[in-house]
Parts: structure tokens; C-alpha cells; sequence
């Protein structure tokens, strides 16, 4: 998947397409991430110390890795990403990091 955690994400399908967030979780087993302020769902909770009356909350909920593109930082715009192979001088040792292909810069994951 290359898709991770803290990536700014365009909705390119579904119900809310054009909708940008953060990855706020990735599920690589189900091929699903969740993003903040996007695709909300309401679900019923009973009463409990924590919220003592209960009721309907809203909350967001998975959407498949299929329907949202990574927004490169540098070019500002939704791109398929790729992969590349890069020696780290440091470590000696080859690593994979993630590419966009309309720039061709490797994206960091900012923390």
C-alpha cells in the first residue's frame, strides 16, 4: 500500500469526492484508511461512565485505499506514487522510499 499515516489525501470516488485530509490510520489488511473530516457514519452507543446519556454519534469511518490519491508536497497535486530503490550512505544498505510521478521527488512522511 502506499498510502501511510500523517500522507495528505484527495477523494477521487464515492460520496465524497473532492474532499482533501490526513490519514489519521491505515488498515493494510483490508486495504482501507481513515481521514480526517471525511465519510462520516452516526452510530448508536448505550450509556456509559464516559457518555452517560448515550445516543448518536458521528465518527469517521474506513474508506478502500482505491478511492483516494496521495498529494505530492512539492508539485501541490494528487499523483500516483511509485517506488524507488535508494542507497542509504548512511546505513549501507538499499531501502525502498515512495516517488511521485508527475515530479519525480521522494516523499517523507512528515510526523
Amino acid at each position: 500500500m502506499r498510502v501511510r499515516k500523517n500522507d495528505q489525501v484527495l477523494v477521487v470516488a464515492g460520496n465524497d469526492k473532492g474532499k482533501k485530509g490526513k490519514v489519521l490510520k491505515v488498515f493494510p489488511e483490508k486495504s482501507q484508511v481513515i481521514i480526517e473530516g471525511v465519510h462520516f457514519i452516526k452510530k448508536a452507543t448505550r450509556p456509559s461512565a464516559k457518555n452517560a446519556q448515550g445516543g448518536l454519534i458521528e465518527k469517521e469511518a474506513p474508506i478502500h485505499v482505491s478511492n483516494v490519491m496521495v498529494i505530492c508536497p512539492k508539485c501541490s497535486t494528487p499523483a500516483r506514487m511509485g517506488s524507488k530503490m535508494v542507497l542509504d550512505e548512511a546505513k549501507g544498505r538499499k531501502s525502498h522510499v515512495r516517488v511521485c510521478k508527475n515530479c519525480n521527488e521522494m516523499l517523507v512522511v512528515a510526523s
